[in-house]
């Protein structure tokens, strides 16, 4: 069942495809050249809404029909949006920095297509459903995190050389960078973290306090019951820090420690 957003997107898609067809001056104003983008800097983000052709926007909202609407549910549509538009410009962006580096003739060829925002879209679905079972062209069967390696592969041949063809398959891989950067930065932003930063913000001096008192704990002359505590609590410092202990551990701490 398709979700606010992502119709939303298919649908200004499908507008796109055909106000390009009946206005060509409008393509060009809108499409991605990157030599012009100092002049047209708004088209890294209204390049992702234009396509080449029918089976160009064919494929890449079947993609979006497949994968976002279920991804819409999980992250809200404003976040979908979010991933949607950062995958798609960190595409354009990788696109151009490959192009400057190893293609100066990319800098002048035109490209349009919401390829990167998908490949984003799917690199965040294989984040929460690793596991779900994908049909590669419709015939072989893989495991989504499987399907997002595959395609990295043929990506990164094609772009070296391999395919020949027209494709910007470096902005696929940008795409695959843009999901991934999209959502660790939505991780920094969760409510579990912003919660630790302001346990760990409010509480400096006792971090201070229990860090001394650890310091001073000779663990070889414990007894071996009190040992195993110790190397338990030591484990969890280790990955979770001092704001993590709880009550009866900061006690042990105090205690061995005189």
């Amino acid at each position: 069942m398709l979700t606010k957003t992502v119709a939303r997107i298919m649908l200004v898609n499908v507008i796109g495809l055909f106000l390009s067809m009946l206005d060509p001056a409008l393509v060009y104003n809108l499409q991605l050249i990157p030599a012009r983008l100092p002049t047209a800097p708004w088209t890294l983000i209204t390049y992702q809404f234009l396509h080449a052709g029918f089976a160009h926007l064919f494929f890449n909202m079947l993609g979006l029909y497949f994968f976002g609407p279920r991804l819409e549910a999980r992250l809200g549509s404003r976040a979908f949006l979010g991933l949607y538009l950062v995958s798609g410009l960190v595409g354009a962006i990788v696109h151009i920095g490959y192009a400057a580096a190893f293609s100066p003739i990319g800098l002048i060829v035109p490209m349009v297509g919401a390829s990167g925002a998908v490949f984003g879209v799917l690199l965040a679905y294989s984040k929460f459903w690793p596991d779900h079972r994908i049909l590669l062209w419709f015939v072989l069967p893989m495991r989504a995190r499987v399907f997002v390696l595959v395609l990295t592969m043929l990506s990164l041949w094609s772009g070296l050389g391999g395919a020949g063809d027209n494709v910007a398959h470096f902005a696929h891989l940008g795409g695959f960078v843009g999901g991934w950067l999209y959502l660790r930065w939505r991780e920094t932003r969760s409510p579990a973290q912003k919660f630790k930063r302001e346990v760990e913000r409010n509480a400096p001096s006792d971090t201070r306090r229990l860090s001394g008192l650890w310091k001073k704990i000779n663990p070889e002359k414990m007894h071996w019951v009190n040992r195993g505590e110790y190397d338990r609590i030591k484990t969890k410092l280790d990955e979770a820090g001092f704001a993590s202990l709880t009550e009866r551990e900061k006690a042990f701490i105090t205690r061995f420690s005189a």
